[in-house]
């Protein structure tokens, strides 16, 4: 028996082959391999994927909130090829090409004033890692101040200023100086605050209290995601980014803006850290850099850093750092977002989505919020809106995943993939998405919401 897909015969076997080829000599991340049930994807256009059954998938979370511009885009592919048959790869420390330059200067014009030269990587983890040492190089000061509900990457010094239970079994061989603060999470305010202003005051002022028990004098840098991402979208409440940026300048402490995830028009500004008016200190990038076409990362710096490099050598560096391919990738994906107009249709889609999740709330009482800005937002699944009890809590056990396992099993059943975790199902489709597609993504995710609806009381 065999089936065509975009003209080319497979057979069953074919297909088991690709699978047993992977199962056999791969692994995949963050899974049990054992337990693993992988998508085995032959090709990809738009907002969809398709497997090798020909079964076609809305992709709602933009893989891992990263093909900012879609799948298959011919603009970012040509670049590609054209920049290897100039020069493929060249030397990070000594060497410039053409196309680095373009992008760094590109990304000047997209980034907060007074942030003008990139230093390039390979992916969000090392741009952390690599705005880690900065500030301490920088700064002469070793302790970082980060968020609990926060993720940073999965390298050492990335997962040690996270705040993401995947590290806890790594923990005692991660960085030493890390400090971590409770989130401003207005849903489940930590204070018992009832409003979003009364959150952010106490978190504002939990975060000085830590400031002062640490001393000032010791901290190099507080880290913030310009938007929370994979911890549940916990959006900061009014003036809290631009309150820690306030802490900052009052004790000399360098502001540092991950915008991995949430860089790239995903929340309908170039970096989310704009849409809260806030200049910081350094910015690090990677998703939809590239669109994920190809791995890049990097470190935006403000000119007085910048400056400071000028007589001190950064002993930080990488074989593949500012790749040429990579450079050619993300100067394609940026123009793609300019010139398709992505980042309007961000703040349209986004605001539309918005609507249609709060009306969704009339019809399964197991939504018990609703955060998303841009194109980066989540469902927060409930047993009781009143007493907020999430359907699985905070790092679940096998066991308390019960329920929501079967809600995300059902969503790939009916052909969404999205990013799941816990109680949050994350909204997050490519920044070029339609009001038909959004539609139809939103409609899968209730269908899929009625078994978590038999749980509510």
């Amino acid at each position: 028996m065999s089936k065509t897909v975009t003209g080319v015969s497979e057979s069953e076997d074919e297909n088991a082959e690709i699978l047993k080829n992977n199962r056999d000599y791969t692994l995949l991340h963050w899974v049990k391999q054992k337990d693993a049930n992988p998508i085995n994807v032959s090709h990809a256009d738009g907002s969809y994927f398709w497997d090798r059954d020909n079964k076609r998938y809305i992709d709602f979370s933009s893989q891992l909130m990263n093909v900012n511009i879609g799948h298959g885009n011919k603009k970012v592919a040509e670049a590609v090829a054209k920049q290897m048959a100039e020069v493929s790869h060249t030397h990070a420390g000594c060497m410039v090409t053409k196309i680095k330059g373009l992008l760094g200067k590109k990304i000047s014009e997209i980034a907060p004033d007074g942030l003008n030269k990139s230093f390039f990587t390979l992916s969000g983890s090392d741009a952390n890692e690599a705005a880690i040492m900065l500030a301490r190089f920088y700064t002469g000061r070793h302790k970082i101040i980060a968020r609990y509900r926060s993720y940073h990457g999965t390298s050492n010094g990335a997962a040690s200023i996270s705040g993401d239970p995947r590290k806890q079994p790594f923990d005692n061989n991660l960085l030493s100086g890390i400090v971590h603060v409770e989130d401003p999470y207005s849903y489940r305010c930590p204070w018992g605050q009832t409003s979003e202003e009364g959150t952010c005051e106490k978190a504002l002022e939990h975060v000085e209290r830590i400031i002062n028990f640490e001393g000032a004098q010791t901290i190099a840098a507080i880290f913030m995601e310009g938007e929370s991402g994979t911890s549940g979208c916990i959006k900061y409440p009014e003036g809290y980014l631009k309150g820690i940026r306030v802490l900052a300048d009052k004790y000399d402490i360098l502001m540092i803006s991950d915008e991995v995830m949430s860089g790239f028009g995903r929340c309908g500004n170039w970096f989310g850290v704009q849409n809260a008016d806030v200049i910081p200190d350094m910015i690090t990038m990677a998703k939809g850099l590239t669109s994920g076409y190809i791995p890049m990362g990097g470190v935006i710096v403000h000119d007085k850093i910048a400056d400071y490099l000028e007589d001190n050598a950064f002993g930080y560096g990488m074989t593949y750092g500012a790749h040429p391919v990579a450079c050619a990738a993300a100067l394609a994906s940026i123009e793609v977002i300019e010139e398709e107009g992505m980042i309007e249709n961000t703040r349209k889609m986004g605001e539309y989505a918005k609507d249609q999740l709060l009306k969704m709330m009339d019809i399964n009482p197991s939504i018990g919020d609703v955060r998303i800005t841009g194109l980066l937002g989540v469902i927060e699944v409930v047993k009781n809106r009143e007493t907020k009890e999430p359907m699985a809590p905070w790092n679940a056990s096998a066991d308390e995943m019960a329920v929501m396992n079967k809600v995300f099993a059902k969503l790939r059943e009916l052909g969404l993939f999205t990013f799941t975790r816990w109680n949050f199902i994350f909204v997050a489709p490519p920044l070029n998405v339609t009001k038909e597609e959004m539609d139809e993504g939103l409609a899968i995710i209730s269908e899929a919401l009625k078994i978590a609806d038999e749980h509510c009381c």
